[in-house]
């Protein structure tokens, strides 16, 4: 990093000026303001010289006053969802880019690194995995790095810049690289804080493909909703490798140290490890949901086949039950109509009348029983 520049007078925009007033406007004019005690984000703020902490200001106004009087000093001030008044001081003390700080104040933002002039501003999002939900859990990450100084901003959990802090003071050589080497150590932290959230999304992978062979009725929307995380996932980590790209071009030109490159790079592989087994989820789960759908529709073709079979059955079964009704109502309908008490129907007063009624019964009854037979319905 090239030496710190003396502050600049610079003009912060209105709609950012207005943004740190807050949205709501008070007459005063009859009245006392309440005096309150602002709430302050900051987390931890220091000041490293040769890479070891000289002093631990308690206030903004204290980092600012006492980085003014040492020029070799490099500040490191953590903020957790600091106030838009708190960015506003920062972005006129360190010489800030209106639109990263209007960036930082959203706190939306997709992972990106930007150069304005001599300050990066990175935008990272950090990932943890919850056991207990199955989840993951997303954070969004700042940084301002430029010369002397480094600002990170937190607008979630993850990740732990505490330990990053303490691994960074307990190794001074590389420390004293300067603001690159915390901005090293920050994307170094995040990257490998993907590494339990893969081993989490893995095993729920595998959990799935368990459930979808054993034909679990609530698997579909367990496959939905974790193809929802690993696409969140994959936004978080795609974007990590072009940025690690466009660090690796400004080597050369922003003079970066040797070793500090060889960090850098272990970094990017191990962007380029974690981006490819995201993709690889990404797949598998379009694979699982192509298995669940075809198994479902199996299941449903064997149980529509099941029906099927089951009304065919009761459909021989009706054949048969209407075969032998019909056979049996023609001796019910010819002794209906011979038991009609008439007498001037034909052989009433036959003497063979009787046996012909019956052979007239029976001759209807075998001839419906050979047409039925013939039909397969008896």
């Amino acid at each position: 990093m090239p030496p710190r520049r003396q502050r600049a007078l610079r003009v912060i925009p209105p709609a950012l000026r207005r943004q740190g007033r807050g949205n709501s406007v008070t007459d005063h004019s009859t009245e006392e303001p309440e005096a309150t005690e602002p709430r302050s984000s900051i987390v931890d703020a220091a000041l490293y010289r040769d890479g070891k902490r000289i002093s631990t200001p308690s206030s903004l106004a204290e980092t600012y006053r006492q980085l003014r009087t040492d020029a070799e000093a490099m500040a490191w001030i953590g903020l957790y969802k600091p106030s838009d008044a708190e960015l506003l001081s920062l972005a006129d003390e360190f010489d800030l880019h209106p639109l990263a700080v209007e960036d930082a104040m959203e706190a939306h933002q997709r992972p990106k690194l930007e150069r304005y002039g001599e300050t990066l501003f990175v935008v990272l999002r950090a990932a943890r995995y919850l056991d207990a939900v199955e989840e993951v859990d997303f954070a969004e990450l700042h940084l301002f790095v430029g010369p002397g100084f480094v600002i990170t901003v937190r607008h979630g959990a993850a990740p732990n810049l505490s330990s990053v802090r303490r691994r960074m003071e307990d190794d001074p050589d590389l420390l004293r690289l300067g603001p690159e080497a915390v901005l090293y150590a920050v994307l170094d932290s995040v990257v490998d804080g993907y590494v339990p959230v893969v081993n989490g999304v893995s095993n729920d992978v595998d959990e799935i493909e368990v459930q979808v062979f054993g034909r679990d009725p609530k698997v579909s929307r367990r496959i939905y909703e974790l193809s929802r995380e690993v696409l969140e996932f994959q936004r978080a980590t795609r974007p990590l490798a072009s940025m690690m790209s466009g660090l690796e071009g400004g080597f050369e030109k922003y003079g970066t140290d040797e070793e500090l490159q060889r960090y850098l790079r272990d970094v990017a592989d191990h962007v380029t490890e974690v981006t490819e087994r995201v993709d690889s989820f990404r797949q598998v789960l379009s694979d699982i949901l192509a298995v669940n759908a075809t198994l479902v529709t199996q299941q449903q073709n064997e149980e529509m086949k099941s029906l099927t079979e089951a009304s065919f059955e009761q459909n021989e079964e009706l054949k048969k039950i209407s075969a032998w009704a019909a056979i049996l109502f023609a001796p019910t309908l010819v002794g209906t109509i011979y038991g009609m008490n008439f007498d001037n129907m034909p052989e009433t007063h036959w003497a063979f009348g009787y046996p012909f009624a019956l052979l007239l019964m029976a001759f209807v009854c075998a001839a419906l029983f050979v047409i039925f037979r013939k039909k397969d319905w008896l």
